[in-house]
């Protein structure tokens, strides 16, 4: 299936209904809804990750346009499920202990669901056995937030929980974190902002 280009428009401009409503058009004529999701909504998504990483456009524009990607999303899940469709990787994202803050963390779930990884969203001030929890609900990937610098040490006691688990990836973000210091606690990846944090962990998988 070639790209629907009202669609990819509709996704990129956050316009919700014309999204729901063109989605429901493709299911209602039996099109492809894997090739929908491929070659359409998440190359809508990527396409707005690439001009928020360019300061073409800003968090609510990233917001509005998530947002609508999920109004698609909603509609094609449950049929992607019943095919078998597999999700790319179960993510697990959530603010580390200690720390309140949502906004970054709900924009880079947002985004990885939008490139169509399977999310599971644990929200904010995570204790270690937040993510545990999710490691044994079958996640393959951690995704750390942290907008203080007090609440930064706290992803190191993640990292260290893990360390030499097989099968876990360790992901972290957030205003004060640096690719420096995921290197230094040893977290096997960073993202600077919500698109980098889809590249970062499609790098990661791709040399897992």
């Amino acid at each position: 299936m070639a790209r629907i280009d009202v669609i990819f428009e509709a996704i990129c401009k956050g316009n919700r209904k014309v999204v729901a409503e063109q989605v429901q058009a493709v299911v209602d004529n039996d099109g492809d809804i894997v090739e929908l999701l491929n070659d359409t909504m998440i190359p809508a998504m990527r396409d707005i990750g690439d001009k928020f990483s360019r300061n073409e456009v800003y968090v609510p524009e990233m917001l509005i346009s998530a947002r609508a990607m999920q109004a698609g999303l909603n509609i094609i899940e449950p049929l992607l499920a019943a095919k078998g469709h597999k999700a790319r990787a179960r993510v697990a994202i959530g603010t580390v202990k200690g720390d309140l803050h949502d906004i970054g963390k709900n924009l880079v779930a947002m985004m990885l669901k939008g490139a169509g990884f399977d999310v599971d969203d644990l929200g904010v001030d995570c204790p270690v056995e937040k993510y545990e929890e999710a490691v044994s609900k079958g996640a393959s990937v951690l995704c750390l937030s942290a907008l203080l610098t007090t609440t930064m040490p706290y992803m190191k006691q993640v990292v260290d929980h893990f360390k030499g688990r097989e099968g876990v990836k360790i992901l972290i973000g957030g205003a004060p974190v640096t690719k420096e210091y995921a290197n230094e606690i040893g977290a096997d990846g960073y993202g600077s902002d919500a698109n980098d944090a889809v590249r970062a962990l499609e790098q990661l998988l791709a040399t897992a």
